[in-house]
């Protein structure tokens, strides 16, 4: 889609929306109501068509809300939408503290190199039978998603799939899809599992205040969404078992695996046989006083590393970038394909040694390789290009290809200039050492796993599994609050050493922390301001007379809709106000229908808009067609036992 479309799309959808909105506006029954609503129709144009990122769309809105404070009696109200003592109540709630300890408790697990037994414990009970290793990765994903956010869990465990790939022959594209999925599931089996089932017991909270003595609701406890998430996992590891050999592709453009084999693997899966030369540039060259930038595209090449007599190897993150200047006598290490290289050696006059033996020592298996890395949809680095980051002077990785949405395009194609996209998978040249960096920075997902790496922290898996216990126990038997007990165990992570406070800083997702908190003042508007209440009364004008049970099927129905084109939270915060007002008009249970929408916004798998099926699509090579063939199914089996367990519980 072009600009030009984008922006055309925009309008039209943006004339939609106010038309909506002015429509409304003489059907609410206020005018706090008719302001309220405008806001919820911004927040949503905003989540759908991300004008702006999610995050700076919530902190807008939240702001939004504050100004009302002073342009109130302008806009025809008696008293703010939103009190502006308790604006930011939001940063101090239970629930945004509890996500920020699970981050951190999620980072210490992973620091102690647990995943690594994760994974030889799968291989030596599943073998190489992928009916076997399905259930068992996917189950145990599910489990370690239903104690930490699903996201967090899909990235942990995408480089413990990738090594079992890489020894069991199974493609990835086999595996990722059925674990993504499971993870996202996983989050329904706990109320520590999923943003919103994390939030569900504050927003519960914020609509007691509006509900009289006799409505008062029950907050929700750890396993009271157990005997719901249970049943979902085993159906989502069943279908894939089932139906998985007709419903996952194997994909020949997935991610590789290994740095050792990296180069066999490059030549059998993208058709192109890069190798790693040894160049100098002779008296005589042409390429003297030029730069990297000057050939490197033009020539279909890429030089990563470079050695003048009597001075160091200039290789990895500050050695080179496009403007380093070529001179006679030097030696280049150069990525390329053989008949590439040819041209650019005869074009230039170069001398090409018959092996390594400037770069023997840093360019060897042990030291340097190729790998694959996939941009996450948290990276800041969507948007920019590789050339925008100076991405091989910064990181010391230097591009040689990049997969996208089923195609890759190779150095020659002007792949430094593209802005990168969530998903896309990079395949560099890169030191190991600088690899080691890239695992630890959140804007990178490293796929290429057995490479020889720096040691993590075994010698402190015991203290971990010490404070993650203390914190679960003190959840599952204590009465104290879920994000007291959760930042017990994240504090013990740091003070025992498993984690250093700077990691621990770096493991929190900031922007999922800012989109929770912002959001959380909206709800309250739509509580307090009667906007709830009204929307529900419309929506029972037209489902008020059918039986519980199909409306609370539309209310799931509602919640996979919003959550398909919006933040979990953000459609979690929306319609739990909704959902208890529309259980009270039809004498049912408010909490009941809460918990249906804070479950239904984890049904995200038509379309790689969660970001767990985000991280998956690049590693795996999947389309957007995957996803719908295989997420159909598995959203309507999700809606069916979603409200059959609901009906037979409660």
């Amino acid at each position: 889609m072009t600009i030009n479309e984008t922006i055309k799309k925009r309008l039209i959808s943006l004339a939609v929306f106010i038309a909506v909105a002015i429509f409304l506006a003489f059907q609410v029954p206020s005018i706090a109501v008719a302001w309220v609503t405008a806001i919820l129709l911004l927040t949503i144009y905003l989540f759908a068509f991300e004008i702006v990122d999610v995050d700076i769309a919530a902190i807008s809105i939240m702001v939004l809300l504050g100004l009302t404070s002073l342009f109130f009696p302008i806009m025809g109200l008696e008293e703010p939408l939103v009190d502006s003592k308790h604006l930011f109540d939001g940063f101090s709630s239970n629930a945004v503290i509890s996500i920020i300890a699970v981050m951190i408790i999620g980072a210490g697990l992973d620091k102690t190199g647990i995943m690594s037994k994760v994974a030889a414990f799968i291989l030596s009970a599943g073998g190489t039978s992928e009916k076997r290793i399905i259930p068992i990765i996917s189950g145990t994903v599910a489990f370690i998603s239903s104690f930490m956010q699903n996201v967090g869990a899909a990235a942990l465990f995408l480089p413990v799939v990738a090594r079992i790939s890489a020894r069991s022959g199974l493609p990835m594209s086999r595996l990722l899809m059925p674990m993504g999925f499971c993870a996202i599931l996983g989050g329904t089996m706990t109320m520590v599992g999923s943003s919103p089932l994390i939030l569900l017991n504050d927003l519960i909270q914020t609509s007691n205040t509006a509900l009289p003595a006799d409505q008062q609701m029950q907050a929700w406890s750890l396993f009271s969404v157990t005997p719901i998430g249970v049943p979902l996992v085993i159906a989502g590891i069943i279908y894939f078992v089932i139906a998985g050999r007709y419903v996952l592709p194997a994909s020949p453009s997935e991610s590789n695996t290994t740095g050792v084999d990296a180069m066999q693997y490059f030549n059998d899966v993208y058709g192109v046989s890069y190798q790693l030369f040894e160049v100098v540039v002779t008296d005589n060259s042409q390429l003297i006083g030029k730069h990297l930038d000057d050939i490197e595209t033009l020539y279909h090449v890429r030089i990563i590393a470079t050695k003048l007599l009597g001075q160091e190897t200039r290789v990895g993150p500050g050695a080179l970038d496009r403007d380093t200047g070529l001179t006679a006598g030097m030696v280049l290490g150069v990525v390329a394909e053989p008949s590439d290289l040819n041209n650019f050696i005869d074009k230039y006059d170069l001398k090409r040694r018959n092996e390594l033996r400037t770069f023997s020592e840093d360019l060897a298996k042990t030291k340097a390789g190729i790998a694959e890395i996939v941009i996450p949809p948290c990276s800041k680095l969507i948007g920019k290009s590789a050339r925008d980051v100076w991405m091989r002077k910064r990181y010391g990785i230097a591009m040689v290809g990049l997969h996208r949405d089923g195609d890759t395009m190779r150095e020659g194609e002007d792949i430094r200039n593209m802005p990168f996209h969530s998903g896309d998978t990079l395949i560099v040249h890169t030191t190991w050492e600088s690899l080691v960096q890239l695992e630890k920075d959140k804007n990178f997902v490293v796929i290429t796993t057995e490479y020889p790496r720096e040691e993590l922290r075994p010698q402190k898996v015991v203290w971990a599994g010490i404070f993650f216990s203390i914190a679960l126990s003190m959840v599952l038997f204590t009465e104290i609050r879920l994000s007291i007990a959760l930042l017990t165990g994240a504090i013990g992570m740091v003070l025992s050493g498993v984690l250093k406070i700077d990691e621990a800083y770096e493991a929190v997702s900031w922007k999922t922390v800012f989109l929770l908190a912002s959001l959380i003042p909206l709800g309250l508007a739509v509580e307090q301001t009667g906007t709830a209440k009204w929307i529900a009364e419309q929506t029972l004008n037209v489902v008020g007379d059918m039986p519980i049970w199909v409306i609370q099927l539309s209310i799931a129905v509602l919640a996979t809709f919003f959550t398909l084109v919006m933040s979990n939270v953000g459609a979690t915060v929306l319609l739990v106000p909704l959902a208890v007002n529309i259980a009270i008009g039809v004498n049912a249970d408010p909490a009941v229908f809460a918990l249906i929408v804070a479950i239904a916004t984890s049904n995200s798998f038509l379309i790689p808009t969660h970001q767990v099926n985000a991280l998956t699509m690049g590693p795996g090579g999947y389309r957007v067609p995957d996803f719908i063939r295989a997420g159909s199914v598995m959203t309507l089996l999700f809606l069916v036992i979603l409200i059959v367990m609901i009906n037979l519980l409660y």
